[in-house]
This record gives C-alpha cells, structure tokens and sequence, in this order.
C-alpha cells in the first residue's frame, strides 16, 4: 500500500538515491534552493522500500515545480524507475487535497518523464495540458575524439580556432577555487550577460560540485589579464554548460570559443563523457557547437472537480476552439 506524505524542507529527502538525475534531481540542489530562502512542499510517496518524491513549491496559481533560471529540468526523484508509476499516480492523485492547480516545468521526455508525469495525472483525474515550453541543445560524442569532433563544425569555427587559439593562454581546473571564482564573476558582471540572478547560491552550487569533484572551469587570459571564463560540470558522462562570459572589449579574441573548445577537449579526451549539455534555449550560438536539438516541456494540470480550476479550463477550451478560425 502506497503512503503519501508532506513535508515544509528537503531534509525528508537526505540519503534518496538518484545517481542518473543529473545536478537538477537531486537532494543538494534542492536543498540550495531552500537554503536561499524558498520554501520547498515536498511530497513522498513510499511503498515499502521504493520511495519517490516531487519537490514543489507554492506559485502565483497553486503549486508548481522547484526551481529557477538555473535549472534546467525539473524531475521527480525516485529509487525505482519512472515506469513503475504506482508511486507518482499516488502523489497525482493525494495532491487534489492540496490545490486545484500544478504546473511543471521545464520537464525532458527523452528520458520518459514529462510522458510518465503526464501519465500520472491524467490517471488521477486531472485535466493535463502539455506544451513545449524551451529547448534543449546537446552534443552526442558517439565515441568521437575530440579531433574527430572538431573536424564536423562549421568552416568557420574551425577558422577561427585555427587563427585565435594562440592568441589567449587558457587555464581549466576541477576544484573550487575561490580567486577563480571571484575572476569569473568579475568577468560576468562586465560582459553583455544580464545581471545574476542568484550570485550567492551559484556559488555555493559551484562549491558543492568542486567538493564532489564535477567541477570544470576555465579561464582565458590575455597579457596577465582575464578576458573570458566559463563554468561547467561533469556528472554520469554528461558534461554541462552552466555559464559562460566575455569581457566585450576582448571579444576579438574569440576567447569564448578558445574556452569552449578548450573545455570540449577535456570532457571528451580526458573525463569520455557520452553527452555535453547546452542547456535550455535556442541561442544561434549553441549550434556551431551541439549537433541536435531536444523539446522542454510543461505540464499544466488543472483538476476539474474544483470551481478553482474552472475559469483556466474554460480560457484553454476557448483558445482551442478558436485555434481553427484563425488559421482560416
């Protein structure tokens, strides 16, 4: 028999296993989240010794996924697989009792679990709108080398690694560094990125994964000056592009792309990752460098046995009825 449960912290999740969710899925970084001050519901669903959880916070029309700009999906976390789907479809159902509205994103799929968290509530009762909401752009290795990976970009990439890789002296390292750290901030208040959202937890989050030895930063000098710096991480084969910044001054340097293929060549020769992450977005950028290009989703699940619910149900109806007019 399944038991559901709810809890105000994380805690409830220490010692929950997820070594294939990624730096998204897993206890630590919710727990960031919660110490920067938001304010978790995490729900547990347990029968026997499965356990699974979804961790949600309050939003501005009922509950909706953990999360925020950092991340980029949001899932479940489980010690038995997504296709057991007694535990989930026990949640979906229990959290009628919460809220009459649940939204959830950004969720990927190529991995089953927008179909399995769609599942699971349109099983409860719940009426379930599903949407792309972002994009995902990744680099599959396929046992490539990074020479023979660098042979497929674009002439032009390629030109310019040719003529520029000499121009910066490039510096990458695996621990947290503190005076590393504060160079890259520097480097990202400079650049055209806008202002950090959350500077203080990315640190910590870049502190953790260094502590766990995941981290890959590097930076591009220039005559004894910083000119660019970017922040990854390496977890089960996946390498993930969290940051990166320029100083616009340099940027006829290139150094962000002396540092992105720097970067490339040692997750790829060095630490065989299977996969490089570019995050969500559709930026024209990530394609010189990523070869496909993955759907993020959202969940709008509303439950139609309460009037709550009713005045967003109708507003979707409407918009699907006149869908056809308009494109008439």
């Amino acid at each position: 028999m399944v038991a559901v449960s709810y809890h105000g912290t994380v805690n409830v999740l220490q010692g929950t296993i997820a070594p294939e969710a990624g730096p998204f899925g897993q206890y630590e970084w919710f727990a960031l989240l919660e110490d920067a001050g938001m304010r978790p519901l995490v729900v547990v669903a347990q029968d026997g010794q499965k356990t699974a959880a979804m961790v949600l916070a309050q939003g501005h029309s009922g509950l909706e996924a953990m999360g925020n700009w950092y991340n980029f999906t949001w899932q479940p976390i489980s010690n038995s697989p997504l296709s057991d789907a007694n535990l989930l479809r026990a949640i979906a159902h229990d959290l009628k009792s919460r809220t009459h509205h649940i939204m959830l994103a950004p969720l990927a799929d190529e991995d089953g679990t927008a179909s399995a968290m769609e599942q699971a509530f349109r099983t409860s009762g719940w009426h379930v709108r599903r949407v792309q909401c972002d994009h995902n752009q990744v680099l599959p290795v396929k046992g490539r080398s990074f020479a023979q990976y660098r042979s497929t970009l674009p002439g032009p990439m390629r030109t310019v690694l040719k003529r520029k890789s000499g121009k910066v002296e490039v510096r990458i390292i695996t621990q947290f560094d503190a005076d590393i750290w504060q160079t890259y901030a520097s480097i990202y208040e400079r650049s055209w990125k806008p202002q950090e959202g959350a500077p203080d937890l990315l640190r910590r989050f870049a502190e953790t994964q260094g502590h766990g030895g995941k981290l890959r930063m590097a930076i591009a000098m220039r005559d004894g000056i910083a000119v660019a710096a970017q922040f990854w991480t390496v977890e089960n084969k996946v390498a993930y592009i969290h940051k990166l910044a320029h100083l616009p001054e340099f940027q006829s340097l290139s150094a962000g792309s002396i540092l992105t293929a720097a970067l490339l060549e040692y997750v790829i020769d060095t630490d065989a990752v299977e996969l490089v992450d570019f995050g969500t977005g559709n930026d024209a950028y990530k394609a010189d460098w990523m070869e496909l290009v993955r759907p993020r989703y959202r969940l709008e699940c509303s439950d139609p046995h309460q009037m709550k619910a009713w005045p967003r149900l109708l507003r979707q109806f409407a918009s699907r009825v006149a869908r056809p007019f308009g494109r008439s």
